[in-house]
């Protein structure tokens, strides 16, 4: 069987005072002497006592919580945005609860319909790639709980957003590149219907035009960003004798695959073909060649969606502005792209 909560009551009942007054000293109320307050609290510890959150936030309209969904937690990007909203909330005594998605438009809608059951008090979100109906994220603004997007956003929504400027990271990767020698450079890429993959590509594109070197639309690879994708778009390329002296991925992961495809050809990095990458995860100064990346600055991306949540809550629904913060990127330069210039 399972062991019978503790309530209030029992704590009442185990000091011979009222329910009304253990509440009271449990929230820390004025009217009640610091003899009481002690005496509840150490009864509370010894009777295990949990108080009802949801109950709490019924009663106060507040939970202390955010949600917090991003596609999956097992990327070092994510986690950092996730360490960057939590640096700001356990400061105001928020807490956040996490969800991954893993991409599946199903599990998006199931998680805010949950989070919205556990009362938290708004929710910051990456969308996921298979997302393309965001009814479930405008039922949260119709409710009036905030809702801050980041890194993977729309701006089919009216609300707040955080974003690293991706078109002009793709443009200063592909430029890197052009300067190191490069002339054919593939891209490698993800659904265009996703704002940071379609950025990207144009960044790509407009670096490209502007230093007169011709599109081809034969060197674009499309797949998931992940090692495996980068390996399968590696193979093919060679396979189909593809010319190419230069790769720049959306993502540090399908780059890593290209680089583990190459260095198993013998292809020399970066001396026959330079590798630029996209994120600037931790593994990419320890890998062999250490890779070229653009950083986007997640902690600091968690942070600005702490604050523009905090805004959103301190703000009437009827005076509320939707803002966007678009943080500058930085490109990191590694010997996986340092070609010699003959």
């Amino acid at each position: 069987m399972k062991p019978k909560k503790t309530t209030i009551h029992d704590i009442a009942d185990k000091l011979n005072i009222t329910a009304s007054t253990v509440s009271r000293a449990l929230n820390n109320n004025p009217r009640i002497s610091d003899t009481t307050k002690k005496a509840v609290l150490d009864m509370a510890k010894d009777l295990h006592y949990q108080p009802n959150n949801i109950a709490a936030a019924l009663r106060s309209g507040k939970s202390q919580l955010i949600g917090i969904i991003v596609p999956t937690i097992n990327r070092s990007f994510f986690s950092s945005v996730i360490r960057g909203v939590e640096e700001v909330a356990n400061t105001l005594n928020y807490r956040v609860v996490v969800s991954q998605s893993y991409e599946i438009f199903e599990n998006e809608v199931a998680t805010v319909n949950a989070m919205l059951n556990a009362r938290v008090d708004g929710v910051i979100a990456s969308i996921g790639k298979n997302t393309k109906n965001y009814e479930h994220y405008t039922n949260l603004i119709k409710k009036g709980i905030p809702l801050v997007l980041f890194d993977r956003t729309t701006n089919k929504i009216g609300t707040s957003q955080v974003v690293i400027d991706d078109f002009l990271g793709g443009y200063m990767a592909t430029e890197h590149l052009i300067q190191q020698g490069c002339t054919k450079i593939v891209h490698f890429t993800s659904s265009k219907k996703v704002n940071i993959y379609k950025d990207r590509y144009r960044g790509y594109k407009e670096a490209l035009n502007d230093y007169n070197i011709a599109f081809n639309e034969s060197l674009v690879c499309k797949g998931n960003m992940q090692l495996e994708d980068g390996r399968i778009a590696a193979e093919q390329l060679l396979a189909l004798n593809k010319e190419f002296d230069g790769i720049f991925s959306s993502s540090d992961y399908a780059a890593m695959g290209a680089i583990q495809i190459l260095k198993e050809k013998g292809i020399k990095i970066p001396e026959e073909v330079a590798v630029a990458g996209f994120s600037n995860e931790p593994f990419t100064s320890f890998t062999d060649p250490a890779l070229t990346s653009i950083s986007q600055f997640p902690i600091e991306m968690g942070r600005a969606a702490a604050e523009l949540f905090f805004d959103m809550l301190h703000t009437e629904k009827k005076k509320f502005i939707p803002q966007k913060t678009v943080l500058q990127p930085e490109l990191v330069i590694r010997t996986s792209s340092l070609k010699t210039i003959k």
